[in-house]
């Protein structure tokens, strides 16, 4: 038996992990689905990105987990990264869905294109938030009218702050035990298939393991049951 933490990307929270955390919990395994601070059900708490660290490493320390298998979709790579540092012998295996991975004194941001700058005048534009995604953000990653319609519906404006404060690591992630999830669409470009250049410097490490999907970016919606059997795999690994 182990203990998932599951932890959703940028304005989703616990619930966004609903159809995911039933086969968990069939084949005998600890499920905690996290809404991070400023989110969700926790709209109104004041969160920087060491906030969000915080509240997933309180959640282990809470709950008295130990054989954790942290998971992190898209930004929420970002904490649950450094997290699994802080929790020590507690960790099992930290799994990346499709997500960013935190390089010490960047933030989630500063590995875009144009740095962030697009994002941070959005932000500033929407009283510190970065604003709600249209639905037209959604299409073409594998997802049904209904499941597009409840991402957006579910979703909150995400604290800004937790997107462009710099992550802040101990030692070198590729010491970690981890499994990346790679999301790609069929029929996607040759460079869509690949890791990003950070990622695929971190699978060289042996104790990094890459699993692909056929599928976009919130697996957790458009294949839950399959998403869910890669978890059980890597915390097999």
């Amino acid at each position: 038996m182990v203990n998932f933490v599951l932890v959703a990307g940028a304005r989703l929270g616990a619930w966004a992990w609903g159809e995911v955390v039933p086969d968990l919990r069939a084949a005998g395994h600890g499920v905690y689905p996290l809404t991070l601070s400023g989110l969700a059900d926790k709209q109104g708490v004041p969160a920087g990105q060491a906030t969000h660290v915080q509240d997933i490493v309180a959640e282990v320390e809470h709950q008295g987990l130990r054989d954790v298998v942290l998971v992190g979709h898209s930004y929420s790579g970002i904490p649950v990264g450094q997290a699994a540092e802080r929790i020590g012998d507690r960790l099992a295996r930290v799994v990346f869905v499709d997500s960013s991975v935190p390089t010490d004194g960047e933030s989630f941001v500063s590995a875009w294109p144009d740095g962030g700058a697009a994002v941070q005048a959005s932000i500033a534009e929407n009283g510190g938030f970065w604003p709600l995604a249209p639905a037209a953000h959604y299409h073409g990653e594998g997802l049904t009218d209904e499941q597009i319609a409840r991402l957006v519906r579910g979703s909150t404006p995400h604290p800004g702050a937790t997107l462009t404060e710099p992550a802040v690591l101990a030692g070198p992630l590729s010491e970690l035990p981890a499994t990346y999830i790679l999301c790609v669409m069929p029929g996607a470009e040759p460079d869509d298939a690949e890791p990003d250049e950070d990622v695929a410097e971190l699978l060289n490490s042996k104790r990094w393991r890459l699993v692909k999907m056929d599928t976009g970016h919130w697996p957790m919606f458009s294949q839950p049951r399959e998403l869910a059997q890669i978890l059980l795999n890597a915390a097999l690994d």
